[in-house]
């Protein structure tokens, strides 16, 4: 009885393929990468939270992103790391963490996508209605679409691994360096038909609804800095919508590539590890990119720093 709870409620995860030879190297770059996550994502939130210039829409928004990315990366890297260095034949998890784990990492992924989406409906008002910008873009606007955006990606994500849950297990065996639905499925041996339609059928919607919402904002921002001859107001325009493009390009091409890699023959392996992408790549640059081609944010970092090294001078 003991033995067939054992292999009902606890899974091995196979976790990164590492030579005994990386793990060291491998360890030190994803505990370096987590670190500078960390600190670089809550720094700008405290930078904003404590700068009464920051406590505008646009900002209060970015702090929606940068909680979601270390949100996401603490979902995946600590565990990751713990790993590293124990045999692939000893990383054991119960099951309840696994399915908590492919939750949280797919709730990162859909809030993602929900967080661009009320960034670029903030940029289209600002841009095409700047007059009625303070009238629209309210306080209370702000929260009703930050509720909006992680409800929508819990919902979503919530009815997902739903689904995979309450299926029976035949397999104990996580094949993927991380928990996912799809490692949730797998050890199944029941019909999945359902969970197939609803997973894609919701990929869709997420994908279709942030792609769609991103090119058609910035094409009818586009047509109105046509139409403007306020170089300023263009400058503005491209510099704010082109670090957004930015952030939206390196999320969909670290979410991409995995799927692309697992379907080419071969690099399925390689495919396991890009996976990592999503939840390493975006969240390491978005508060970069924000933080530094923001000119307000800029010059609010370069402000803290000097006046740091002022003070420590004048210590000496």
């Amino acid at each position: 009885m003991e033995n067939q709870t054992f292999s009902a409620d606890i899974l091995l995860l196979e976790g990164l393929k590492v030579m005994p030879q990386s793990s060291v190297p491998a360890f030190l770059l994803l505990l370096f990468t987590y670190i500078f996550i960390i600190v670089s994502n809550i720094g700008l939130i405290l930078l904003i939270s404590v700068e009464g210039s920051l406590h505008q829409p646009m900002y209060l928004l970015f702090c929606n992103m940068s909680i979601n990315d270390v949100f996401g990366a603490t979902t995946i890297i600590p565990r990751l790391l713990s790993d590293i260095f124990i045999e692939r034949t000893e990383r054991y998890i119960s099951y309840i963490a696994c399915a908590i784990q492919a939750f949280c990492s797919h709730f990162h992924a859909g809030t993602s996508h929900t967080v661009l989406i009320i960034m670029a409906f903030d940029r289209y008002v600002a841009i095409c209605n700047p007059l009625q910008y303070a009238t629209i873009m309210t306080n209370k606007m702000v929260l009703k679409l930050t509720i909006s955006a992680w409800t929508a990606a819990f919902t979503l994500v919530a009815i997902l691994i739903g689904l995979s849950v309450r299926l029976s297990r035949c397999r104990r065996i996580v094949v993927n360096p991380f928990c996912d639905n799809a490692s949730l499925f797998k050890l199944s041996c029941q019909n999945l038909l359902v969970n197939h339609i609803y997973g894609i059928g919701s990929a869709i919607v997420i994908l279709s609804s942030s792609i769609g919402s991103i090119v058609l904002t910035y094409l009818r921002i586009a047509m109105v800095c046509l139409s403007s001859k306020n170089k300023a107001l263009n400058g503005r325009a491209l510099q704010t919508c082109a670090t957004h493009l930015l952030v939206y390009m390196i999320m969909l091409v670290s979410s991409f590539t995995p799927i692309i890699m697992h379907r080419v023959s071969g690099w399925a392996d390689k495919g396991k590890v890009a996976s990592l992408l999503f939840h390493v790549v975006p969240p390491a640059l978005n508060a970069v990119i924000y933080g530094l081609q923001i000119k307000e944010v800029r010059l609010k970092i370069f402000r803290v720093f000097f006046h740091n090294k002022v003070s420590l001078m004048g210590v000496k």
